[in-house]
């Protein structure tokens, strides 16, 4: 009996966490950076936690006054994802005469995320517990009182009923209330799609530089979680616009410009999530009598268990044939009218995060390190390659020199279905080649679509653009 492991957890640390990072540099740069005075407020607004105009104004004072006495301050973030949870601990530093700067931050996460509690509210505590312990450690006595603290959960919570959801926030504020640092009555939320999705746009916007430089074009932005997956952009075209469904657009006003924003999220649509849904489960329900779950996407003589949310699944392959062709229909099954595809987005430049860099640098696509470039075809090949009809494929385009395979796993059943999933959801969205560059801060990976004239069937390396060169290289 074998177990299908759950790619990019264990990494967790390098590209898994977004949000935290999205959000503290959000405050950075949009608030303290350039708003000093409102660094408390953008603190708790952006983030979720004001709760009332005194509350609100004693968090402004209490914090400035450890700007001008101290000249550091701090902000603890707990992101409350679907497949974990997260701390991060940002300092900021504020020279004499100079604008704040953020210093360092200090992360760790703990799995299971806080949804896998939900008939078991009490023992979620535990680990928020050991997350602020980390906070304390990091953060000196004398600013405990005065360090803002929030907590922002996504699709894990989402995907919940409203009364257990609701069970796990009272359960975690109750452990904030009783810590030394400064909550609010607003300090533990839900954070819709939309908004995630918003907040990773506009600090990959303002690290590449379009938000500070007229003229500059901006660049998208993708997530891929656990639960959901989101995509943002900035469109220039108005039948972009026009286009769009209902709750695809959002106006977002900054810094006395509104920007009018394609924003998405797709719940449901999170890598494990869909990983459930295209074995042909259903999220939160165990199967009946203990029955497996079968599935095309794995070999017809695979047998084993994989584990989401705190279920165990019974798991194992069907039919003979071409493994990659059975699971592809089963994924297009499974996405069908459930993603929008617009044209404009094989115009502009894509960063992506977490799953997306994970996937890629799981079965060779990029340097796990380095980062690399690839198109969005490329997830198929890959996927044909870890069905063994397609290894003929797959060796040829490893010995191109465009990317290597060598890394795939030699669980065939593993790795087509892993593949299959980022490749299917991105496919009607995005039509043209894409290229992954080194990531900022060892998370975000860049992915570019300009040129749409690569047929993602061929096998032939010179099908593939070049390698791009990086478009932001920090690391």
């Amino acid at each position: 009996m074998r177990k299908i492991p759950n790619h990019g957890t264990l990494r967790m640390t390098k590209v898994a966490y977004p949000l935290g990072l999205c959000l503290g540099l959000f405050i950075y740069v949009v608030y303290i950076k350039w708003h000093r005075a409102s660094a408390t407020q953008a603190f708790f607004t952006i983030a979720g936690a004001a709760s009332g105009a005194r509350w609100g104004q004693q968090a402004r004072n209490s914090l400035g006054s450890a700007i001008r006495g101290h000249e550091v301050f701090y902000g603890i973030m707990f992101d409350a994802g679907s497949t974990g949870t997260r701390v991060h601990v940002f300092q900021f530093a504020q020279p004499p005469g100079e604008t704040p700067t953020l210093t360092h931050e200090t992360f760790k996460a703990l799995k299971p995320g806080l949804s896998a509690y939900a008939d078991d509210v009490e023992k979620s505590a535990q680990g928020i517990q050991e997350l602020l312990d980390v906070a304390k450690q990091e953060i000196p006595f004398d600013f405990w009182k005065v360090t803002p603290l929030v907590l922002k959960a996504t699709a894990g919570l989402r995907l919940l009923p409203g009364e257990k959801a609701h069970k796990l926030l009272q359960k975690v504020k109750e452990v904030f209330k009783a810590s030394p640092f400064l909550v609010g009555d607003d300090c533990v939320s839900i954070m819709n799609g939309t908004d995630e999705g918003v907040s990773a746009w506009i600090t990959v916007n303002f690290l590449t530089g379009s938000l500070k430089t007229p003229g500059r074009s901006s660049v998208g932005m993708l997530d891929l979680g656990g639960g959901s997956t989101q995509i943002t952009f900035l469109p220039r075209v108005e039948g972009t616009l026009q286009a769009s469904p209902p709750g695809h657009l959002t106006a977002l006003q900054m810094f006395n410009r509104t920007y009018k924003l394609y924003s998405y999220s797709y719940l449901g649509l999170g890598l494990m999530s869909a990983r459930l849904a295209i074995l042909g489960g259903v999220e939160g329900k165990p199967v009946k009598d203990g029955k497996d779950l079968v599935s095309p996407c794995l070999s017809p003589s695979f047998k084993g268990e994989w584990e989401h949310a705190e279920i165990t699944y019974r798991i194992s392959g069907q039919k003979a044939g071409s493994l990659y062709e059975l699971c592809a229909s089963r994924v297009s099954e499974v996405l069908r009218n459930k993603v929008h595809r617009t044209e404009e987005v094989k115009h502009v430049d894509f960063y992506a995060f977490s799953y997306y860099y994970d996937l890629a640098a799981s079965v060779g696509l990029i340097d796990a390190e380095k980062g690399g470039s690839l198109v969005v075809g490329d997830f198929e090949i890959a996927a044909k390659y870890a069905d063994s009809e397609n290894r003929q494929c797959g060796d040829q385009l490893g010995s191109g020199g465009h990317f290597s395979l060598h890394r795939l796993p030699e669980q065939r059943e593993e790795s087509s279905l892993e593949v299959a999933e980022p490749q299917s959801p991105l496919q009607p969205v995005f039509l043209a080649p894409i290229s992954m560059d080194p990531s900022i801060l060892d998370m975000i990976l860049s992915l570019r679509s300009h040129h749409a004239d690569r047929d993602p069937s061929s096998c032939s390396p010179q099908s593939y653009l070049p390698v791009h060169q990086p478009l932001l290289c920090c690391g």
